[in-house]
């Protein structure tokens, strides 16, 4: 499968990675990159030899640095919603992939690159990031997940702060508000968020996709609801062959070897 607007690479060690790769453009979202990211999501989801995703944006100024701005002027409610809707879509399709991704936020993360690295499992920033919803500033508000995600990471009060004023926090702030889970320096970037998806990678795959769904769908539903899921999960998992591997090697002292089933 080719792209134009992002460069999409799988290697054997099961790490997949997607780079916005329009730095001319600060790596700006439009309607043909959304499709992209749609398409490459889909392969990740689809291949039983990807284990995670990297995400990241091509150059050292911006992971991604918003929307283009004219694509956003669309002046009918209907248009607005179907792109909205669209974009919901396609991230919410990354929430769920069943595997573990991560979003290294290399420069500017405003609008909806913010909104696609709330979308990631966790988030790595480098020290010079940036990280905002900025849309009130054009009358407007997130529309890729912004107000929902932001909120249920960072609580109701920090997040309507950030939406209302429209000012990007630094990696700093972001990473204090909990935000991002690490802050390292830009040159390191790279090779610590590999390295971090690497670990979190290194596990039963099942019982990767188990976890995420728990947590997922225990925050929206609440912790009744959730813990039902939880006790689920963990039968399920019970009868698998990665569940009986996990053990066996613990017992006999060596390393497990998963197979995802």
């Amino acid at each position: 499968m080719s792209f134009n607007l992002i460069v999409f690479e799988a290697s054997e060690d099961g790490i997949a990675s997607v780079t916005i790769n329009r730095p001319e453009k600060l790596n700006a979202l439009n309607g043909a990159l959304l499709g992209e990211l749609d398409q490459a999501f889909r392969q990740v989801a689809g291949d039983r030899a990807v284990k995670g995703l990297l995400i990241t944006g091509a150059g050292e100024k911006a992971f991604v640095a918003g929307a283009d701005v004219a694509e956003l002027a669309v002046g009918s409610s209907r248009a607005a919603e179907e792109m909205s809707l669209r974009g919901q879509g396609i991230f919410r399709q990354l929430e769920e992939l069943g595997k573990p991704s991560v979003a290294a936020i290399n420069g500017y993360a405003l609008g909806g690159g913010m909104e696609l690295a709330l979308a990631c499992t966790v988030r790595v920033a480098s020290a010079n990031a940036r990280l905002g919803l900025p849309e009130i500033r054009l009358g407007i508000m997130p529309g890729y997940g912004g107000t929902q995600r932001l909120a249920r990471l960072v609580g109701r009060g920090r997040a309507l702060e950030m939406l209302l004023t429209g000012e990007p926090v630094t990696a700093q702030e972001a990473l204090q508000s909990g935000l991002v889970n690490h802050v390292v320096p830009q040159e390191e970037l790279a090779a610590f968020s590999r390295e971090l998806l690497r670990r979190m990678t290194a596990h039963a795959p099942l019982a990767a996709a188990a976890i995420l769904e728990a947590v997922d769908a225990g925050i929206e539903s609440g912790l009744e609801a959730g813990l039902e899921l939880e006790a689920a999960g963990f039968a399920a998992l019970a009868a698998t062959e990665d569940a009986i591997e996990g053990t066996r090697a613990f017992l006999e002292k060596r390393k497990p070897v998963f197979k995802g089933k």
